[in-house]
């Protein structure tokens, strides 16, 4: 064989060589670059970042499950409780206990004037720490409007009574009217309540009624892109039972991960006042911070 033609076959040899080993090698370099990836860009479907809370009136547990046959059936596709209590009566003290973590004291259902409260609350945290938060509430004349009037009962409004925010109560806290746009939009907060009017709450009208009005209001949020991309749960409940029931309300939640979870885990007001201060990575406000957290019962994690 001659000399040019041996080293055209020891280069040929060669180049085969080199495309084999680099073929071997590369795969396996883009596969462990891949995972890590992967890995960084894909949350999981039960992390949360915004938690949207609707609160009816007086009914207990067992009135809720036979009287709101809607509200029902999304405890059974999504989650619900079966030892949830309200912390007293009457209606006031519940709410403050939602978005303070206390009643403060308070055992009636006078307006803010006779109840000025000093401290944080769960939204004003929520803002302080450069999140977003809300309150809708159905039939108000005006934000964050500190008395009665028609169908809007501001003992249901618990973010009027904190003095110390009330700047961003005026900004804030807003007519029902502003839900549909934030729905839509993708806009909703990390921390928000809505508040029925005094009929759509059942509190003057029936079960049925504010049934009807929370298949329509939380359907449309269940459509919106916040619940669709699973950053969002929502929690249905009551501030208080009609005192048959030893103040156990039917509490509902519903979040993408969940598939009819039924949580026996001793609950209470405290313990939703603090899954609203988790999700904005806040620390829990007075007696919710030693209270069991609803998301956390539920096997919700908060991003």
């Amino acid at each position: 064989m001659s000399r040019p033609v041996l080293r055209t076959i020891l280069s040929l040899a060669a180049a085969v060589a080199l495309t084999a080993s680099c073929g071997t090698s590369s795969p396996g370099v883009a596969q462990q670059e891949a995972a890590p990836t992967q890995q960084r860009t894909t949350p999981p479907a039960n992390q949360i970042t915004k938690v949207l809370v609707f609160v009816v009136e007086n009914h207990s547990m067992s009135q809720m499950r036979t009287g709101m046959p809607w509200v029902y059936d999304q405890a059974l596709t999504y989650g619900y409780t079966t030892d949830y209590h309200a912390i007293r009566h009457p209606s006031l003290p519940n709410y403050l206990s939602i978005a303070g973590g206390s009643t403060f004291g308070v055992a009636d259902d006078r307006p803010p004037a006779s109840h000025p409260l000093s401290g944080p609350s769960v939204f004003g945290r929520a803002l302080a720490s450069g999140h977003t938060a809300k309150l809708y509430a159905e039939s108000m004349p005006a934000a964050c409007y500190r008395a009665n009037s028609g169908e809007y009962a501001v003992r249901h409004n618990p973010w009027t009574y904190f003095t110390a925010e009330r700047s961003a109560c005026l900004r804030r806290d807003v007519s029902l009217s502003s839900l549909a746009g934030d729905v839509t939009n993708g806009r909703l907060p990390n921390v928000g309540v809505v508040i029925p009017n005094v009929c759509n709450d059942a509190h003057d009208c029936s079960l049925a009624t504010a049934n009807r009005w929370l298949r329509a209001k939380v359907g449309a949020v269940k459509a919106g892109p916040d619940f669709t991309s699973g950053r969002l749960a929502i929690v249905i409940t009551a501030d208080e039972d009609d005192h048959n029931e030893g103040n156990k309300v039917l509490t509902v939640v519903l979040q993408k991960s969940l598939h009819g979870r039924v949580v026996g885990t001793a609950l209470n007001h405290y313990g939703l006042s603090r899954s609203l201060s988790q999700v904005t990575h806040t620390t829990p406000l007075r007696h919710a911070a030693s209270a069991t957290s609803v998301l956390s019962a539920f096997g919700l994690r908060y991003g």
